[in-house]
């Protein structure tokens, strides 16, 4: 374990060279591996992820609500980068490689300060809302993140409290946002299924008949009657 001047032990550094010590042992090509899933195999995974969870919310019988959440996905990801803006200006945490020795740091001309961890942050809140979207492609996509997060420390780049904190960051603001993202995205993507020439791109020709939310309607002889719907779980 890290020992601090005064004696003092640093658990978040100790994990630190625990985690980044394996790079130090394994063969080049695990380094390398490692290095471009982080910086980018990842964030190309959750992509074709989206596009898979796009393809399948398409067949529900609430594609407008399951589209409306896939396009959330990205939107609270970037809102949780730009909340990380001044985050990192006044925490100001120098990357490791900085204040330790010995590190084996796979990617070089990280300048940028530390906390939090961009791509911790930016993969969970991809993950999550994909887990709004589709439970199975979510869950898959969480994964991928909490690997992201392994990655950053593997490579000697941050800590891992930047990657707790980016993880966390990610969730929160996907999560707390989304009753008001799908509240105004909902309504756009159910006027999209409704349009000749764009339909196809919320709910595909072969999806089950829509679901109907609750009306009034009046039979002919002026008695209405409730049309009931069941609620429908957005996860899929």
């Amino acid at each position: 374990m890290a020992v601090l001047a005064g004696g003092e032990t640093n658990p978040d550094v100790s994990l630190l060279y625990d985690i980044n010590g394996i790079a130090k042992d394994a063969p080049n090509w695990a380094d390398r591996t490692m290095e471009f899933l982080g910086e980018y195999g990842i964030l190309f995974g959750l992509a074709v992820l989206m596009l898979c969870a796009w393809w399948s919310v398409r067949k529900s019988k609430d594609a407008p609500a399951g589209t409306a959440a896939l396009l959330w996905s990205p939107l609270a990801a970037g809102i949780a980068l730009l909340i990380n803006v001044p985050i990192r200006g006044f925490v100001r945490r120098p990357r490791p490689f900085l204040d330790h020795q010995g590190l084996e740091v796979l990617v070089k001309g990280k300048t940028d300060f530390s906390f939090v961890s961009d791509h911790a942050t930016l993969t969970m809140a991809l993950g999550v809302g994909l887990f709004v979207a589709n439970r199975k492609y979510g869950l898959i996509g969480i994964g991928l993140a909490l690997l992201e997060g392994f990655c950053r420390v593997y490579m000697g780049v941050h800590y891992p409290t930047d990657v707790v904190g980016g993880l966390a960051l990610g969730t929160a603001v996907t999560l707390l946002l989304a009753p008001l993202a799908m509240m105004l995205l909902t309504p756009l993507t159910r006027w999209v299924a409704g349009t000749r020439r764009a339909g196809w791109l919320v709910r595909a020709g072969d999806a089950p008949a829509p679901i109907v939310p609750a009306a009034t309607v009046g039979d002919a002889g002026g008695a209405g009657h409730e049309l009931r719907v069941q609620d429908r779980d957005l996860a899929a």
